[in-house]
């Protein structure tokens, strides 16, 4: 695994590999979760509405198309 440097401003970059395999792109909002035995994980919140789509079907239950959708989203 690659490793990455800590700058005196509490930044760092992280290494190329790392963003391709978890697909993010400038301006991805990422999430840090301390576990009890110090482990850090770190997790990409680049979930967008689209990912949802067909996430809520349950048998019975009407369908509402994308197109429907649209006044909805921002």
């Amino acid at each position: 695994m690659p490793d990455a440097t800590l700058n005196a401003k509490g930044q760092t970059t992280i290494p190329k590999e790392i963003r391709e395999r978890l697909g993010l792109e400038a301006g991805d909002k990422l999430t840090f979760t301390t576990l009890s035995d110090g482990t850090v994980v770190m997790r990409a919140k680049t979930g967008r509405l689209l990912d949802l789509a067909g996430s809520l079907t349950r048998p019975g239950q009407p369908t509402v198309s994308l197109d429907e959708m649209k006044p909805f989203r921002s």
